[in-house]
């Protein structure tokens, strides 16, 4: 019987809300385990807290292949996180990333690594940010070589990015909290008072709201919103499709955005969660822009990419 391969890495996705391990060996995922101890919800306070959340997720990894390396993205490089890690500026690279990166040495005795974020700080505009994307579009590029040298990378969530690649460079991106107002919108709104609470998904009415929003001038997003109220006191849109229209608001403002300010040749990609993506990739249809390319969980590409330019282990 083949032997299994004895694992070269230790990978960690660590996000705020949640903490994901790979076990890795060449490149490929080994085993996967995935937790809740995000940097916000740790078991203990400050660098024990870490440790702790390190220990429980792969301790007897670390114990059964001592010093094993460690390689962190996310997070927990943040402020807020186990070290800092400061942002790379753009144009980063994984050149860029690796030289930012910051290393420590956890109780169990194996190294641990933690990627920095990334910086986009234009002179004429206001800075943006990113912490843990810069890992997931490593892992994308690695995927075909025309993405590397020039392509669009949308990475949908509670804050989507927008972001541009040139030559494997990270040249520029955008945030929109789109997700985060929806939330906030839903649930500490007047809109939500009148949302069905478990509405099933409404393909129509979400594509009402994103032609809403296509068709919408300069200056009407803030009206737009409170069409959720009105639509629904008059009987145009009943409590079910509220969320459902208001989603493709959201969505369509943020694709007229997006689309509007990176360039329409570029290869288009979609990183993240499966259903989210299928959500953007509708809408991206709706606004006739082309094919788009749905990848799922690049992370651990990223993160073994991101350990071999710094010379993990």
């Amino acid at each position: 019987m083949p032997t299994e391969p004895t694992p070269e890495l230790l990978a960690l996705d660590w996000g705020t809300s949640s903490l994901r391990a790979f076990l890795m060996a060449a490149g490929a995922v080994l085993q996967t385990r995935q937790s809740t101890q995000g940097i916000q919800h740790l078991p203990a306070p400050g660098a024990e807290g870490f440790e702790q959340a390190l220990e429980q997720i792969g301790g007897d990894w670390l114990r059964r292949w001592p010093g094993l390396p460690v390689m962190a993205g996310g997070m927990v490089g943040s402020a807020q996180g186990w070290r800092e890690a400061a942002y790379a500026e753009c144009p980063a690279d994984l050149g860029r990333l690796a030289a930012g990166a910051v290393r420590l040495r956890c109780r169990l005795g194996s190294e641990v690594t933690i990627a920095p974020g990334v910086l986009y700080a234009p002179a004429a505009a206001p800075p943006d940010v990113m912490r843990g994307e810069e890992v997931q579009i490593a892992g994308a590029l690695l995927g075909q070589p025309g993405w590397a040298a020039r392509s669009r990378i949308v990475l949908p969530g509670t804050h989507s990015k927008w972001v541009e690649v040139r030559e494997g460079r990270i040249e520029r991106f955008a945030t929109f909290m789109t997700g985060e107002m929806f939330a906030l919108l839903r649930r500490h709104s007047i809109l939500g008072r009148s949302m069905a609470p478990d509405a099933a998904p409404d393909t129509a009415a979400f594509e009402r709201g994103l032609e809403a929003a296509r068709r919408s001038r300069p200056g009407e997003f803030l009206h737009q919103i409170f069409e959720v109220r009105s639509l629904g006191l008059v009987g145009r849109l009943t409590p079910a499709a509220q969320p459902e229209y208001l989603s493709g608001l959201l969505i369509g403002h943020e694709l007229a955005a997006g689309l509007g300010a990176t360039d329409e040749a570029a290869p288009l990609l979609l990183i993240g969660d499966p259903a989210l993506c299928r959500r953007y990739a509708v809408a991206l249809r709706w606004f006739d822009s082309g094919e788009c390319t749905l990848l799922d969980n690049t992370a651990p590409a990223g993160l073994w990419a991101l350990a071999q330019a710094a010379r993990v282990g």
